[in-house]
Parts: C-alpha cells; sequence; structure tokens
C-alpha cells in the first residue's frame, strides 16, 4: 500500500473517505511521563500550586482529542461520541502512565485523537510542573489498540 497523503504529482492531499461506510471505532492510546520523587509525592497529594494536575490533565487531554484536526494538517475532523482518559501512578518509577479511549461513529478511525489526548495531558503535567521539576521525561506514547474500519482490529504486539 502506497502513501495515501499524496497525490499523483506527488503534493499533500487529504485522503477521500467518502466510500467507506460508516462504523463503530474505537482507540486506546498509551504513554508516561516520569517526574522526581518530589513532584510525585506533590501530585499525589494535591501539593502543586498551579492546581489538581490529574484532573486538568484531564480535561486537557479530552479537548486535545477534540482539536487533533487542527493540530495534524491531514486529519479529518470527527464527532467524538467519546473521550475518556485515566492515570496510574506508578510509586517505584515515578511515573504517571496515562491512557486515553476514544470513539466515534464514523468513515475514520480515532488513532491520532487517542495519541493526541495522551500527548496533551502529558504536556499539560509537565507545564503544571515544571517550576520544581525540568527533568520530567515524556514517552513512550503509542497506539495499544484499535477496533473498526476496512483494516479490523489491531491490538499492540500483534501485528502481522
Amino acid at each position: 500500500m502506497g502513501l495515501t497523503h499524496f497525490n499523483q504529482q506527488g503534493f499533500a492531499q487529504m485522503v477521500s473517505v467518502e466510500e467507506k461506510e460508516n462504523t463503530q471505532r474505537v482507540a486506546v492510546a498509551r504513554g508516561s511521563i516520569y517526574v522526581n520523587a518530589e513532584t510525585f509525592s506533590r501530585i499525589q497529594q494535591g501539593g502543586i500550586q498551579k492546581g489538581d494536575v490529574l484532573t486538568v490533565a484531564q480535561i486537557a487531554g479530552i479537548m486535545g482529542a477534540k482539536r487533533t484536526s487542527d493540530l495534524i494538517p491531514m486529519c479529518h475532523p470527527l464527532f467524538i461520541t467519546s473521550a475518556d482518559l485515566s492515570f496510574e501512578l506508578d510509586e517505584v518509577h515515578h511515573q504517571i502512565k496515562i491512557e486515553a479511549r476514544v470513539k466515534t461513529v464514523g468513515k475514520t478511525g480515532v488513532e491520532m485523537e487517542a495519541l493526541t489526548a495522551v500527548t496533551v495531558a502529558a504536556l499539560t503535567i509537565y507545564d503544571m510542573c515544571k517550576a520544581m521539576d525540568r527533568d520530567m521525561v515524556i514517552g513512550p506514547i503509542f497506539l495499544e489498540e484499535k477496533e473498526g474500519g476496512t483494516s479490523g482490529h489491531y491490538k499492540r504486539g500483534n501485528s502481522k
């Protein structure tokens, strides 16, 4: 399969999805941000001066999913039917694990929206904590799973 975002002249194009059927589509993306011990403790206890870091990051991630087509040049604007983020705090590694689950009924998938949600949530955590910890590390960020459309079900690690 060739690159679909280039026309016959080699210029960028938005891929046509007009012939595709509307189907239920779901994407799950994951990522992490690593912080120092003090920052981790203060996030847990709600002691960051700018506010509740995880609540703000959750809202920012959802907003990021909704605005993905404004950020990624050839990404189709979608009607998102659901977007949710969850966080898992790993005390051993001072890691905040982020998961985004995005759904739609449409002609194209929501992988980019889920990946953008995780990325924006991680960037928000960084922004809220940078005054006390500039050594934070974001990543890796990856697609965990997607369902729907002609390519079917994808689960990370089960690629052909």
